[in-house]
């Protein structure tokens, strides 16, 4: 459990030094059985905790996370993306990171984004659909799932893992 509250406060503590308008990013720690332990509300920049021994909120700025703060083995997002939210699974059974974003760019853009610096950076991919599925550099599930969201905008989802 102290690592999940170091996890916590290392999410926290960047989101305390801006506030940016806008709807922010959502950030949620879970763990096995889909109990939240912790999370950062997009909306109200409040932080919640609720580990056994510790349980507690606080409320910070809230904070737009970009293309600039995500990071996948040296691939960023596709420029000028924002990210909605992170959705992180603690527990044994789901281990897994799925970050949900917005690009301004069609999917098709972003798949050919995504697959030409992910095969770079040592993963094993092939299309799925408007999306991507295959494995990271060490062997892990990879899956990239894109949906249009007009004419020029893509919305997706990565997940990493479990």
């Amino acid at each position: 459990m102290t690592r999940l509250l170091a996890c916590a406060a290392a999410l926290a503590l960047p989101l305390a030094a801006c506030d940016r308008p806008g709807q922010g990013t959502s950030v949620t720690i879970n763990a096995d059985g889909g109990n939240t332990l912790g999370s950062i509300d997009a909306r109200s920049g409040e932080v919640k905790i609720d580990v056994p021994g510790f349980s507690g909120q606080i409320k910070l700025p809230r904070v737009q996370l970009d293309a600039t703060n995500f990071d996948l083995n040296g691939v960023r997002l596709y420029p000028g993306s924002t990210i909605d939210a992170v959705d992180v699974g603690a527990g044994e059974k789901d281990s897994g990171v799925r970050i949900r974003f917005t690009s301004p760019a069609t999917p098709d853009q972003v798949r050919g984004w995504f697959g030409e610096r992910l095969g770079k950076a040592g993963f094993t991919l092939k299309q799925d659909g408007a999306g991507l599925t295959g494995t990271t550099e060490e062997n892990k599930p990879f899956r990239l799932d894109l949906t249009g969201d007009g004419a020029t905008r893509a919305r997706g989802t990565i997940v990493l893992g479990g």
